[in-house]
């Protein structure tokens, strides 16, 4: 993908960051500080929409000639939403609700163009089916300290955490924190959108 602007995630996620030097981006990252709070009025999906909005406009603040990226994944099971681990008993009963079950992975993504603050926004959804986890596997896997940053507390790139997955139903980059064929789509299309090819 050739970028005509600048390109700045606005995410400390080393996922993402991987993600986009998996696919040949130069870019610069800034961490947004934001105050995560859902609210419990809209959907899910409107949710980590806008939480990706308002992290790349926090990112978008220091004024750059430049395209932000923002992202926000959750993990929903049911009508329960699974988002990182405080301690690790949470994770312990995070995994024990995911064992055996299916549940949905939602991703807001959002680009922010500087200066003209033009937007595009949209969500990805994949469904992952976990297959039944025993206590002992469960312990080992929080005692390794991997679940602890991670939204539902695992991570299915992870060596260990790969094997919970028994299958996926949509985007495997998705799962992992951040979608890229719905990304690279979105920035090739917003490029045109704002004149820039």
């Amino acid at each position: 993908m050739l970028l005509k602007k600048k390109l700045i995630l606005a995410s400390a996620s080393h996922r993402r960051k991987n993600l986009l030097t998996q696919i040949g981006l130069t870019f610069e990252v800034r961490a947004s500080e934001i105050d995560e709070q859902f609210d419990l009025g809209r959907s899910v999906q409107e949710n980590v929409q806008s939480l990706a909005l308002q992290k790349a406009f926090a990112v978008a603040e220091a004024g750059d000639d430049a395209i932000i990226v923002g992202a926000d994944t959750v993990v929903v099971l049911g009508s329960e939403i699974l988002t990182k681990p405080r301690d690790e008993q949470e994770a312990r009963l995070m995994l024990a609700k995911l064992s055996g079950r299916e549940h949905i992975v939602h991703t807001g993504i959002a680009l922010v163009d500087l200066p003209t603050r033009r937007t595009v926004a949209g969500v990805e959804t994949t469904k992952v089916k976990f297959r039944t986890l025993s206590s002992e596997e469960i312990s080992e896997y929080v005692k390794s300290g991997s679940p602890m940053d991670k939204a539902g507390a695992y991570g299915i790139q992870d060596d260990y955490g790969a094997v919970f997955v028994e299958r996926i139903d949509g985007c495997f980059y998705n799962v992992v924190g951040f979608p890229l064929a719905r990304f690279y789509v979105a920035v090739s299309e917003f490029q045109k959108l704002l004149g820039l090819v």
